[in-house]
């Protein structure tokens, strides 16, 4: 299951489980819709760790990155990813693809506190979320 939703100035994307067919492509737009975005926010994206995507799904994602890279970092404020069993070495490997605060972490609350935090002065969604972990160093 894919979704894009919008929360205040938060853009929050999620690819989880159960996987459809229709993940791939509803993936592929959810990026492009994030490319387009064209205000200040934040992105938090939470994966399931389990969606793959085809080899040709990898490439437009690469694509997608190579094209949208500068309007994004010129808008995207801060960007948090939850992913299952996240280690330093993946919060590495996507700083060196972004500029801006980005923190790779194994749950959404944390994820959460991140962005409340690098992304100051945009409109954050409601409280309401558990404080039950922490960021991977």
């Amino acid at each position: 299951m894919v979704s894009l939703e919008d929360e205040g100035d938060w853009r929050v994307l999620r690819f989880l489980p159960p996987y459809a067919e229709r993940d791939e492509p509803d993936y592929l737009g959810a990026l492009d819709a994030i490319g387009r975005t064209g205000r200040p926010f934040a992105l938090l994206a939470v994966f399931g760790g389990e969606g793959r995507l085809s080899q040709a799904g990898e490439r437009a994602q690469a694509l997608w990155y190579k094209d949208s890279r500068d309007r994004i970092e010129r808008d995207c404020r801060a960007i948090a990813l939850v992913r299952p069993g996240a280690t330093p070495r993946m919060q590495e490997t996507f700083r060196k693809l972004w500029s801006m605060p980005l923190a790779v972490m194994p749950d959404e609350a944390s994820a959460r506190r991140f962005l409340a935090v690098r992304a100051s002065g945009l409109a954050a969604p409601a409280a309401g979320h558990p404080d039950d972990s922490q960021e991977v160093r």
